[in-house]
């Protein structure tokens, strides 16, 4: 297998609280690949999410994030590359 990067949006993170405590225990987050928002893409095909949605038009997952120091740095609509390689 070779490598990939995939570019993904946050589509939501919702966190879940202890309900006795109100502290937060974990977050969900549901990534979607990029599309262009802003009106149509330019005619040369140069924006960047044109050419990741090219070649991965339909990008869906979502990721459990239980790591405390992570909770709350991630909000819908911010991007990121996710790299694809293999596990030794």
């Amino acid at each position: 297998m070779t490598n990939m990067r995939a570019k993904v949006r946050v589509g939501s993170c919702t966190p879940y609280r202890n309900p006795e405590t109100g502290e937060t225990v974990n977050e969900t987050l549901r990534f979607h690949g990029v599309a262009k928002s802003d009106g149509p893409y330019p005619a040369d095909g140069s924006d960047e999410n044109n050419t990741f949605s090219k070649f991965s038009p339909s990008v869906d997952f979502s990721i459990v994030v239980a790591n405390p120091a992570l909770f709350g740095n991630f909000s819908s609509g911010d991007t990121y590359y996710v790299d694809f390689t293999p596990a030794a």
